[in-house]
C-alpha cells in the first residue's frame, strides 16, 4: 500500500510580491485629490519593491534579530553603541533613500511633498514598522533645527537634507548623512513632562545656542544610535529644549551613558533605551523655560506619523486577510463569498478608506503653514486622528487574524507582528487620554476652532441625515463638555471629519455606509451587498 499522510490542499499561498500602491484604491485617489498626483510614479515603483517577497523577509529578520547594546569594548573602554542586524540597515538605507524622513524640508519641495511623503510612509509600515522610529524623529526635528540649530554644527544641514543613510559614529559634518532622536520622558512622570528632574546650568552664558551641563536621565530615550536628540531639561527658567550630540564638537564621545534596551511586546527591530546623564554637555534650543512649545513643534509631526504608521498596518493586515480570503474554500465556497465574511472584510475596507482619506487630506493641512484655518484644522485633527486610528489597531488585526484562522495567530504569519506592533502608536507620543485632552483643550483656547469645524464641514450638510444630527448632537455637548466626555468627543469629532472627506470626495453609497457605521448607534450597520462589493474591489486595486 501507498500510505498518503499529509497531502497538503486548500492552504492559501501567504502575500507576497504584490504592489503595496497600485492595490489600494483609495490612496491613489486621495493623492490626487490632496495635491500629490505627481508622485504616482515614484509610490507605483516604491509600492512594488516593497511588496516583494525579499522585503517582507527584511522585515522579519529585523524583528527575530533585535539590536544588541554594547556598554563596553574588550578593553573595559566605555562604548554605549548598539549593534542592529543588517536587515535594519538595508531597511533604514531604503527609507531615507526615498527621504521619507526630509522630503517636504527640500528646498525645491513641491506643492503635495507633505502629502506623497506620507504615502511613502504608509507603504513602508506595511512592511517594517520599527525602522519609522528614527526615520519619523528625524522628520519632526529637521524644521526646528533648520531655524536654530547651534552654530557649532551649522555643518550638519546638509547631511540631513542628505539622502543617504550613513550609520557610522562620525562627526557630524564628516557623514553623509545624520538622525536626531527624542528624549522627554522619566521615571517619575511619563507625559507629564513638567515634573521632569534632570538639570541644565550654563557652561558659560545663558541663552540660545549656548552651551549647557545636563546632569539626570531619560526613562525612553528614543533611537539612542541617532546622531543627536532633543531633550527637556530644567534649566533657570524653567523646562527648556536641548541640542544633545552624540559627539562633541572636538570628535569625543558626549558623557550619555545607555543602562539598557528596553524589553519591548513589538516594535522589537528598533532599540528604545534608559539614558543617563553624566555633565553632557547639550546647547539650548529657544529661549529657557520654552522647552514645551519647542518640542511639540516636532511632537504634532511625530504624532501624525504614530497614526500614518498605524493605519499601514492596519491596511497590511486587510490585505493579508482578503488574499487569504480570495483562496480559502469553506463550506463549498471560497471564504471571499460566504456572506457573513463579506461583511467582516467590507466593514474593515470602509474603515481604511474613511481613515485614508482624512489622514491625506490632514497631511495636506499640515503642508499650508500659512493658513490659520488649516493651521487650526491640523492642531484639532492630528491628536484626534492619533487617538482613533492607533486605537483601533489592535483590535483591527485582531479581526485580520480571525479571517486567517489559526494559522494567522502562528509566528509563520506575519499578522502576530503587526498585532504586536499596535499598541505601541497608541502609547508613544502620547497615549489615549492625552490626546483627547489636547483636543479638547484646543477647542476651547484655538481662536474660531469651532467657526473652522463649521466651514469645514458646511459642504456636506444635507446630504445625509445621520451625519447632520451627529454633528447637531456633537456641537450640543460642547456647549458644556466635560474632561470626562473627552474620548467620545474626540472619536465623534474624528468620525464627523472623516465623514465629511468621505461625502464629499467618494461614491455616495460609501460616504453613506461610513455614517451607518460609525454615526447611527441606533440602526442597522448590515452593509448592502453592492457596498460591499465596490469596497472589497476598491481594498484590492479595482
Amino acid at each position: 500500500m501507498v500510505w498518503t499522510t499529509h497531502t497538503v490542499f486548500n492552504q492559501p499561498k501567504p502575500l507576497g510580491n504584490s504592489n503595496l500602491f497600485l492595490s489600494d484604491t483609495p490612496l491613489r485617489e486621495a493623492l490626487q485629490r490632496e495635491l500629490a498626483g505627481w508622485d504616482s510614479d515614484v509610490l507605483a515603483s516604491l509600492g512594488q519593491q516593497l511588496g516583494t517577497q525579499e522585503s517582507l523577509e527584511l522585515g522579519r529578520l529585523a524583528n527575530t534579530n533585535p539590536p544588541e547594546l554594547l556598554r563596553y569594548d574588550a578593553t573595559g573602554q566605555r562604548l554605549d553603541d548598539v549593534r542592529f542586524h543588517p536587515a535594519w540597515h538595508i531597511l533604514m538605507q531604503g527609507l531615507v533613500a526615498n527621504r521619507v524622513h526630509n522630503l517636504p524640508w527640500q528646498e525645491d519641495a513641491r506643492i503635495g511633498s507633505l502629502v506623497a511623503r506620507a504615502a511613502r510612509f504608509v507603504l513602508h509600515a506595511q512592511v517594517e514598522a520599527g525602522t519609522l522610529c528614527p526615520i519619523t524623529m528625524t522628520f519632526g526635528a529637521i524644521p526646528l533645527l533648520q531655524r536654530s540649530l547651534p552654530k557649532e554644527y551649522q555643518s550638519w544641514l546638509s547631511p540631513l537634507l542628505s539622502d543617504r543613510y550613513d550609520p557610522h559614529l562620525l562627526p557630524g559634518a564628516q557623514k553623509r548623512g545624520l538622525l536626531i532622536g527624542m528624549g522627554m520622558t522619566e521615571k517619575q512622570g511619563g507625559s507629564d513632562v513638567l515634573s521632569n528632574t534632570t538639570t541644565a546650568v550654563p557652561l558659560a552664558s545663558r541663552g540660545n545656542g549656548e552651551a549647557y551641563r545636563l546632569v539626570g536621565h531619560k526613562w525612553f530615550f528614543s533611537v539612542p544610535q541617532s546622531d543627536a536628540h532633543l531633550i527637556l531639561a530644567q534649566a533657570e527658567g524653567g523646562l527648556s529644549c536641548f541640542f544633545l550630540p552624540r559627539l562633541l564638537p572636538d570628535g569625543t564621545r558626549n558623557a550619555i551613558r545607555l543602562e539598557r534596551l528596553k524589553d519591548k511586546l513589538g516594535n522589537r527591530s528598533n532599540a528604545s533605551s534608559e539614558a543617563e546623564f553624566q555633565d553632557a554637555t547639550a546647547w539650548l534650543l529657544g529661549d529657557e523655560g520654552d522647552g514645551v512649545r519647542q518640542i511639540l513643534k516636532m511632537g504634532g509631526m511625530t504624532r501624525f506619523d504614530c497614526a500614518l504608521g498605524s493605519h499601514g498596518l492596519m491596511r497590511r493586515g486587510l490585505s493579508v486577510a482578503l488574499y487569504h480570503a480570495l483562496q480559502r474554500q469553506a463550506f463549498g465556497k471560497c471564504l471571499i463569498e460566504q456572506p457573513l465574511m463579506r461583511q467582516v472584510l467590507a466593514r474593515m475596507a470602509l474603515r481604511l478608506e474613511g481613515h485614508t482619506a482624512l489622514l491625506l487630506r490632514l497631511a495636506r493641512a499640515w503642508e499650508s503653514r500659512g493658513d490659520e484655518g488649516e493651521v487650526v484644522y491640523s492642531r484639532l485633527l492630528t491628536p484626534a486622528a492619533k487617538y482613533s486610528i492607533c486605537h483601533q489597531g489592535a483590535a483591527f488585526i485582531g479581526e485580520a487574524m480571525e479571517v486567517l484562522g489559526g494559522i494567522g495567530y502562528c509566528e509563520d504569519s506575519e499578522l502576530p507582528r503587526l498585532y504586536r506592533e499596535a499598541p505601541v502608536n497608541s502609547i508613544w507620543e502620547g497615549s489615549g487620554n492625552i490626546m483627547c485632552l489636547d483636543v479638547m483643550r484646543s477647542l476651547h483656547k484655538l481662536p474660531g476652532a469651532l467657526e473652522l469645524l463649521q466651514q469645514e464641514l458646511l459642504p456636506v450638510r444635507g446630504q445625509n441625515r445621520l451625519f447632520d444630527r451627529a454633528w447637531r448632537q456633537w456641537q450640543q455637548r460642547m456647549r458644556q463638555p466635560r474632561e470626562e466626555m473627552g474620548r467620545l468627543l474626540t472619536q465623534q469629532l474624528f468620525d464627523l471629519c472623516c465623514a465629511a472627506q468621505l461625502l464629499q470626495h467618494a461614491s455616495p453609497p460609501i460616504g453613506e455606509a461610513w455614517c451607518h457605521l460609525t454615526l447611527d448607534y441606533r440602526g442597522d450597520r448590515v452593509l448592502p451587498a453592492e457596498v460591499c462589493d465596490t469596497l472589497l474591489q476598491r481594498a484590492m486595486g479595482g
